[in-house]
């Protein structure tokens, strides 16, 4: 009498189902991912609908041109950084209570001008920001 068993089958793992599925998330994922070059993206932004022009005595207005020069009330400026900056606005600020600080950049300035203007704010403890914009309807004349 033979009782030995037939040798069982070695368990084979199909990895066909498993490949078609990683496909379907691979395409899903290639399909809802948005490919964007940040050298085609256009921008001008200060534009916006703005209130009514009104004039408030305890304004600093800093202004910033196109190659990122620097006034401050309209007096320009001869150092391009944040110390420099730091001391015009506390000199222009003197006597004046909580003042308010409106940047004024141009719409071509560069971003790293305006963050020199806040960060020259912060430093002269002038925690009150703004900025200037041109209304949408000036714009078009």
């Amino acid at each position: 009498m033979k009782f030995q068993r037939a040798p069982s089958p070695e368990p084979e793992i199909n990895l066909i189902p498993f490949i078609d599925v990683l496909l379907v998330v691979l395409i899903f994922l290639m399909l809802s991912t948005t490919y964007s070059k940040f050298t085609e993206i256009q921008m001008n932004l200060p534009i916006a609908d703005t209130a009514q022009k009104q004039q408030h005595p305890r304004e600093l207005k800093v202004s910033v041109t196109r190659d990122g020069r620097f006034s401050v009330n309209r007096q320009a400026l001869n150092g391009r950084d944040v110390p420099a900056l730091s001391r015009a606005m506390v000199s222009a600020s003197q006597g004046v209570e909580n003042p308010m600080v409106v940047i004024s950049a141009d719409a071509q300035a560069p971003h790293q001008s305006v963050m020199m203007v806040m960060e020259a704010a912060r430093r002269s403890n002038l925690n009150q920001l703004t900025f200037a914009a041109q209304s949408s309807s000036a714009k078009a004349d």
